[in-house]
This record gives C-alpha cells, sequence and structure tokens, in this order.
C-alpha cells in the first residue's frame, strides 16, 4: 500500500497519465518529500532558486514588497504547483514565496527533471502538458483580475476558492484582491447586508 503522500501526488498524475509501477517506483526513489513549517520563507526577492513546488499538503502566497506593503499575488494549495520565474530564466527573484500553513510539498530541480525525463520521456510530456494549462490558467485569472472590480473578485474567490478564507489572515486576502483591509472589511459586510435583504 502506498504512502498518503505518494498517493496523492499520484492520483494528480493519473488526471493526465496511467504510471507504470516502473514510473511509480523511480519517482519515490526521488525522495522528493519535505516538511516545512508555517511562515518559512521558501524563496526571497531578490534570490536565485531553481525548485519547483507541487503542494501536497498546506499553503503557500506568493506575495512582492511595494514601497514596505506586501502585495500578495497567488495562493497555491493542495494538488497545485508552482514553478517560480527565477527556477526557469535564472534571474533573481521578484518575489517571495512563503509557507502561510505548515506544508508538505514535492520538491523538485532541474537536474531532478533531467534524469528523470531521460529515463522516462512520458513524464517530460507530462510536465510540459501540465506547465501549459497552468500557464492558460494563469493568464485567464490575469484577465480576469485586470478586468474586476474588488467586489467581483471577492465573489469570484467565495465561489471558486471559499476555502482560502478560512485558512489565510485576511489582510493577506485584502492583499491580493487589491484593497485595504478596511475595504474588503466593507465589501463582506455590504454583501452579507444583500444576503440577509
Amino acid at each position: 500500500m502506498r504512502p498518503p503522500l505518494e498517493s496523492q501526488l499520484f492520483d494528480y498524475i493519473a488526471q493526465y497519465i496511467t504510471l507504470t509501477d516502473e514510473e511509480r517506483n523511480a519517482i519515490i526513489a526521488l525522495n522528493l518529500f519535505r516538511r516545512y513549517p508555517k511562515n518559512t520563507l521558501l524563496l526571497r526577492q531578490g534570490e536565485r532558486s531553481n525548485k519547483s513546488y507541487f503542494v501536497l499538503k498546506g499553503c503557500l502566497r506568493c506575495f512582492y514588497l511595494l514601497e514596505g506593503d506586501e502585495k500578495t499575488t497567488e495562493f497555491y494549495t493542495e494538488s497545485q504547483s508552482l514553478s517560480p520565474v527565477c527556477a526557469v530564466n535564472n534571474e533573481p527573484s521578484e518575489y517571495y514565496i512563503e509557507c502561510v500553513e505548515d506544508c508538505i510539498l514535492s520538491v523538485g530541480t532541474p537536474d531532478i527533471e533531467k534524469d528523470a525525463f531521460e529515463k522516462y520521456p512520458r513524464l517530460k510530456s507530462l510536465c510540459l502538458t501540465i506547465s501549459e494549462e497552468k500557464l492558460a490558467e494563469n493568464q485567464a485569472s490575469y484577465f480576469r483580475f485586470k478586468n474586476s472590480t474588488a467586489e467581483q473578485r471577492y465573489l469570484y474567490l467565495m465561489e471558486n476558492r471559499a476555502e482560502l478564507l478560512n485558512r489565510v489572515p485576511q489582510h493577506q486576502i485584502a492583499s491580493y484582491l487589491g484593497v485595504q483591509p478596511e475595504s474588503l472589511s466593507r465589501i463582506r459586510k455590504r454583501l452579507s447586508t444583500r444576503s440577509i435583504a
């Protein structure tokens, strides 16, 4: 019987391809799983990193500093992957990656991927498919953000990622929506009044 963490990773991969026993064993042998406590900074602005992450348990947050204020750009939770831009372009990172909760992550590097891809070409095809899918999702998210009000963004969050509202501090939610915490409180109060009416 597979350990729960490997099972979760394999269930995610199964959405795309059916792994052979040999491929499963090869992934297990890579020993990719790491535990990080809440508030761990996996990456700091200005640092270089070649690591990519897959969230098995917990929540990651990407943010940058603008005139001393944190601007949250995204949250990543279970079964979501994150490849920082600096891992691709080898430039210093423009943002931070923080563990909002205690996290269990699968951590990969180009060297690990290269070895695995050479032995198992289907894994390379899988990663390309997932990367293309994530790029399309990120573009859709960006355009939705640019073309909606803060209230519309909050409603979208409630409908599609409601669990974040209970897992993430409200000031980080406000930052993600592009508003001050006081504005988020007003939005929530206004929506609450409407639902009662």
